[in-house]
């Protein structure tokens, strides 16, 4: 039977000729999936690189396989000529939306392989490639109604003026929040990998993910915040970025001391000093300056209030600095390194060590933290010194067991 006398008989019998087509595309399908769909994720296992693996999960074969069946039924739609119309818009409707889903799948892949690269630093294209995934959307919506009202898309794109204030209703935050996305990408103002603050959010973690719509951060507690990207440019936010590349961590506390506890030192205490090893060298230095300075002067210093004299809290600021030089932990040169008075306050005399340890591993930083201060803490007392401390209901309680003594 030729193909002519194939032809007069399906359109003599549309029953059967819808039957045939039906079979034939049914037919492409099973084959399109057998050997397309399978045969691609055969030649991706067996390749060594993992980007044609990521490309074939998003590409999904098997459902792109839909394209080809649905090729034959519009190419003989005319078999039934009542319903070709409908046949080749409802065919065309459907390819058109199989090829937006698997395009939108393939800009997926995309930010799977960028993410995926040695080389990648943490500057995420996703909004982008979510920009490019809403392009193919709108185009894939014009398209559509043009399929079904039979319209040219330039028709209906020059009436999409007349909407454009109800479009950017719409898409109030998604243009927001492109704007924002050029802006944290041009300014590299966030990376994935970035642990950042965002204290109206309540949000203090590391930054997973950055797309057109929001960014999520991971904080401290497993929680996950999910926070408007276009909000970045309304609040403000603390990137600790650049404290995790300088390779060093800021340590800013300070030691509040008792004020009635300062003194200046007599002989005694200044010979107890030098028993201190890294003290020693700077009291035989001091020492010599202020005599130097006190005979310049012709200065009486029989009477302390006259000329210049050691004092405990000056030498232990001293002893703070040689403490700290002798640490490996901290960072000598490169970075701020200093130990100085605040002004004094209803809690006392603030002594600041404001250095850098020389890890940004938080576990390790507070570690090096705590010895530096329980050391300091503990050796304190030697120098005749007190910590300021609002009393507490010990103190009452040594007080009132006085009171009581005395009576």
């Amino acid at each position: 039977m030729t193909i002519e006398e194939i032809l007069t008989l399906f359109d003599q019998n549309p029953l059967l000729a819808l039957l045939g087509v039906l079979l034939l595309s049914l037919l492409v399908l099973f084959l399109g999936r057998r050997f397309i769909g399978r045969g691609l994720y055969y030649l991706a296992g067996r390749t060594e690189s993992a980007y044609d693996d990521i490309l074939v999960q998003s590409l999904h074969p098997f459902r792109f396989a839909w394209i080809m069946p649905l090729l034959v039924i519009y190419s003989f739609a005319n078999l039934l000529p009542e319903f070709e119309i409908y046949i080749q818009k409802s065919t065309l409707f459907l390819m058109l939306w199989v090829g937006v889903i698997t395009l939108n799948s393939m800009m997926e892949a995309l930010n799977q392989i960028y993410e995926s690269r040695p080389t990648y630093s943490g500057v995420s294209i996703k909004s982008y490639l979510d920009l490019i995934k809403i392009l193919f959307l709108v185009v894939g919506v014009i398209l559509s109604i043009s399929i079904i009202t039979g319209e040219s898309p330039i028709v209906l794109l020059t009436g999409l003026g007349a909407l454009t204030a109800i479009l950017l209703l719409i898409f109030r935050d998604t243009i927001l929040s492109l704007v924002a996305s050029i802006q944290i990408s041009t300014n590299d103002l966030i990376e994935e990998g970035d642990w950042i603050e965002v204290p109206s959010y309540e949000a203090d973690g590391g930054v997973i993910e950055i797309s057109l719509q929001s960014i999520k951060i991971q904080n401290g507690d497993k929680s996950i915040s999910v926070i408007p990207t276009h909000k970045f440019m309304e609040v403000p936010f603390k990137n600790w970025r650049a404290m995790s590349e300088g390779g060093g961590r800021r340590i800013k506390r300070a030691i509040y001391i008792d004020i009635s506890s300062i003194r200046f030192c007599d002989q005694e205490t200044i010979d107890s000093y030098k028993k201190i090893h890294i003290l020693a060298d700077y009291i035989e230095a001091k020492q010599k300056e202020i005599q130097e300075h006190n005979l310049k002067y012709k200065i009486d210093d029989s009477v302390l209030v006259n000329g210049r004299h050691l004092t405990n809290v000056g030498t232990f600021r001293a002893y703070i600095a040689a403490y700290l030089r002798k640490r490996t932990d901290i960072h000598q040169t490169g970075m701020t390194f200093l130990v100085r008075q605040l002004a004094p306050g209803p809690k006392g005399l603030p002594l600041e060590i404001y250095v850098f340890a020389t890890t940004t591993n938080l576990v390790e930083y507070e570690a090096i933290q705590s010895d530096i201060f329980d050391h300091l803490l503990a050796v304190l007392p030697q120098f005749g010194l007190r910590v300021f401390q609002e009393p507490t209901g010990w103190d009452f309680s040594v007080l009132a067991d006085g009171n009581r003594n005395k009576t």
